[in-house]
């Protein structure tokens, strides 16, 4: 069984509790997830809460990659 798919941008946030993957009424919530509702992230970071953080990694610059870097030598084996 699979999760529903989590709605980005619900007409009316205020209506449902977003806690779990039940999305009760907000008068009737049935998984006991505390005594108030769980806002949506909308309602909370605005419209655009969906790209926060997803800038990707990007590689190390050649200017970076280009020093020098500390390397610790290592003793040979004893025989």
């Amino acid at each position: 069984m699979s999760s529903r798919k989590f709605p980005l941008r619900p007409a009316h946030p205020e209506r449902n509790c977003w806690g779990c993957d039940k999305y009760c009424p907000a008068g009737e919530m049935a998984c006991g997830n505390g005594s108030d509702r769980t806002q949506h992230p909308v309602e909370m970071f605005g419209d655009d809460w969906d790209t926060w953080g997803l800038d990707p990694v990007l590689p190390p610059t050649t200017a970076a990659a280009d020093k020098p870097r500390f390397v610790i030598p290592i003793a040979p084996a004893r025989d």
